[in-house]
């Protein structure tokens, strides 16, 4: 007897430009297509829609999709949440188009990113098909009366929750939400083999040192330029930083990066200013990272947010690609083996570790080796495509 494939909606609001929209298209790319029939909606143009292309699945834009985040501060919170309400009201026709088609076309419905919670519990009352959803950050450190809120929602509307390592699951908990679901780590697939290294990353005997952040406080991106300085200070300039993403800086920023955001500035301004430019090569929006990590020697995220396990990680782990971060969890980054992990950042400390495997180019072999392997185990395609089809196919069936 022919078994039917679970039809699945999957609503993304990045369209490429981020590691949730990777994720996913790596997760369908990998099912298995006789047992699903997958559809993406994304809220944005970008890269991902051409993959879908190749892939043969079905994509399109739907730019009324309404999201919001939590955030740290109650007034900021207030005027977003407002900002949002606005945006789902002038959504009317797109979200009664959805509920029809969901009612209509699908078996379940996958929300790829917890900011679709208002959007879920909206679209719950309207519908009996089950619901999943990713969490795939932690806001819930804010703990604040609107991460609460946020937890509990998705709590009542959605029926099974993917959550990308064990920390975003003891967040979500702690925020009192019921944390029934399953814990899926992103897929990383190691394609080097099959891309060219970038053509504007000089090929010379400088260790390369690539970033795959767009600019935020949160994520560190200007300590990278506090390392460079201590480099400098070693009197060593053999080496480049190679920044991916988009490098605007906010005018709310302390010092002299606030002072050089407020005339409109970047970091590449900031790295002048500070005397070290001639350590980063800027390449803005890259549509294919991997490609920047295939010119490189090693990753380096020195987050504030402690949270050394995103999509840009793991990336460059499956590219054999060594990391050196902040955080302590070790799922991924394990220190002196796949990477260098430190529970406090230390800018010297790292420039030191960059030197040491810059002077010793078999310990930088032997530690590449070490992170392929690592992630390939946690992080291989089809597996973990399976476990989330297997969430799908289990709500269908219950």
């Amino acid at each position: 007897m022919k078994v039917e494939p679970v039809r699945v909606l999957c609503l993304d609001i990045e369209g490429g430009y981020g590691g949730s929209s990777r994720s996913l298209y790596e997760s369908l790319n990998h099912m298995d297509r006789s047992a699903v029939y997958a559809e993406v909606w994304c809220r944005r143009h970008g890269p991902i829609q051409e993959r879908y292309r190749k892939r043969g699945i079905p994509c399109q834009i739907v730019p009324e999709l309404p999201n919001v985040s939590p955030l740290p501060t109650i007034s900021r919170n207030m005027l977003e949440h407002a900002y949002f309400l606005w945006r789902f009201w002038r959504a009317e026709s797109f979200r009664t188009e959805l509920a029809h088609q969901v009612n209509k076309r699908f078996d379940v419905v996958h929300f790829n990113h917890e900011s679709l919670f208002l959007l879920a519990s909206w679209l719950r009352r309207r519908t009996s098909v089950p619901f999943s959803m990713h969490i795939r950050t932690i806001c819930w450190e804010y703990d604040n009366v609107f991460t609460r809120y946020h937890a509990r929602t998705i709590s009542r509307a959605v029926d099974h929750l993917v959550f990308i390592t064990e920390n975003e699951q003891s967040g979500f908990a702690k925020m009192g939400g019921r944390p029934n679901g399953t814990v899926v780590y992103n897929i990383a697939a190691a394609l080097l083999e099959t891309v060219l290294p970038h053509e504007s990353v000089p090929r010379d005997g400088r260790l390369k040192i690539a970033s795959l952040s767009n600019f935020a406080w949160v994520r560190g991106t200007d300590r990278l330029v506090e390392i460079a300085v201590e480099l400098a200070a070693l009197g060593r300039r053999d080496f480049l930083f190679v920044v991916a993403g988009h490098m605007a800086l906010s005018r709310s920023l302390p010092g002299l990066l606030g002072r050089i955001g407020r005339r409109g500035g970047t970091l590449a301004d900031y790295v002048k200013e500070v005397g070290v430019g001639d350590l980063f090569l800027f390449l803005g929006h890259v549509p294919d990272p991997e490609r920047v990590l295939a010119a490189c020697d090693v990753l380096v995220k020195p987050t504030r947010e402690d949270n050394p396990w995103g999509r840009d990680i793991i990336e460059g782990l499956a590219a054999g690609r060594p990391v050196l971060t902040v955080g302590r969890w070790d799922g991924f980054v394990q220190n002196g083996e796949t990477g260098i992990l430190q529970t406090t950042f230390d800018a010297g400390a790292l420039a030191r570790e960059l030197v040491g495997l810059g002077d010793d180019r078999s310990r930088l072999a032997v530690m590449s080796e070490a992170a392929r392997q690592h992630v390939a185990r946690l992080c291989h395609g089809p597996d973990r495509a399976a476990d989330l089809l297997a969430v799908w196919t289990k709500l269908v069936r219950a």
